[in-house]
């Protein structure tokens, strides 16, 4: 681990100063950055702890959306009352993310950032990844790509994003507020995250200086009928091969409308929005008809050698987490 220097923000101002100047990262949880920097990934000259900042640490619902400081802890959060009741999804997803200890620790803020858990970025030895040192190559595209992207990928990069958070997020049309050198602005969640392409180095809209201070998720009576369903290699904290966030309006068994997201098979959280679409009218216990029409979203899927099972997977998730949020499993 390479010396750095450290400091401590006393206000969001300084924060935004700080992010903006070359070597400097941000410290909040620290659960991503310490490993960053453990491996080399992140080779910070100067650290700035920003957990001061307390008016970043709230969690608030009012009559129009629920506000979730970046800072608030992902435990908190997962806990919390008015999350359970009008958003399970998220309060699960949250819980399936890690640890209770890391939960502890881990901002909301920081768990957006967080990156890829592809073996070739995350190698201890440096190998050929694009999304490392542009450039490089993608080991991944000739080795193991089981737990890799089917969706969403380019010839340079098929590294999936690990958030389980940002999934839910995407179901509930959350909106990311910023704060940077040009004022405040509003993100939603859907284009807060940059498919691969040429790029792969480059994986969301912020620019230097850009600070996420809040994540609103706005009311509704879809929102509360949601669930999150993580389909992994072993039990305890391990990262999705594919999950599924969906939410979903329905009587008499019969879908009237449905939001669903998925995680583990792209390099962003998966809108369905064909899917979402097509299933009007289907009945949640028709599980045929529900297959089908999640079928036009995977039209474009391009697995590799070892990860084509996760189309058929990531089906069978989203169709078996709308039963659970419909009631019907």
């Amino acid at each position: 681990m390479r010396p750095f220097a450290y400091a401590r923000a006393t206000d969001l101002a300084s924060a935004i100063a700080a992010a903006g100047t070359d070597g400097t990262s941000l410290l909040a949880g620290g659960t991503e950055l310490v490993n960053w920097i453990k491996e080399g990934i992140a080779r910070p000259t100067r650290v700035v702890d920003i957990n001061g900042l307390s008016e970043l640490d709230y969690v608030e619902l009012d009559s129009t959306e629920l506000r979730i400081g970046a800072l608030a802890r992902m435990s908190t959060v997962a806990e919390h009352p008015d999350v359970r009741r009008e958003f399970p999804a998220l309060s699960v997803a949250l819980e399936k993310s890690a640890s209770q200890q890391i939960r502890n620790m881990a901002s909301m803020g920081g768990n957006l950032l967080q990156r890829t858990r592809c073996p070739y970025f995350r190698a201890e030895v440096e190998l050929p990844c694009n999304k490392r040192v542009p450039g490089s190559g993608c080991a991944a595209r000739g080795g193991e790509d089981r737990s890799l992207a089917v969706l969403g990928g380019s010839e340079q990069c098929i590294a999936t994003h690990p958030s389980d958070a940002a999934v839910a997020l995407a179901i509930f049309d959350a909106v990311v507020r910023v704060h940077g050198p040009s004022g405040p602005r509003e993100v939603p969640i859907g284009e807060l995250y940059v498919l691969p392409g040429a790029t792969p180095h480059v994986e969301t809209v912020l620019e230097p200086g850009d600070v996420i201070v809040e994540i609103a998720l706005p009311r509704s009576g879809l929102a509360a009928h949601s669930h999150y369903l993580k389909i992994r290699e072993r039990a305890s904290y391990e990262f999705a091969l594919v999950s599924a966030a969906v939410s979903v309006e329905s009587g008499g068994g019969i879908v009237r409308g449905a939001r669903i997201a998925l995680g583990g098979v792209a390099p962003k959280p998966w809108r369905l929005t064909s899917a979402e679409a097509d299933l009007v009218g289907v009945a949640l216990d028709d599980e045929a008809a529900m297959h089908g029409a999640l079928a036009r979203d995977f039209e474009a899927a391009r697995p590799g050698r070892q990860n084509g099972f996760k189309i058929e997977l990531a089906k069978r998730t989203a169709i078996r987490a709308l039963q659970i949020a419909g009631g019907v499993a």
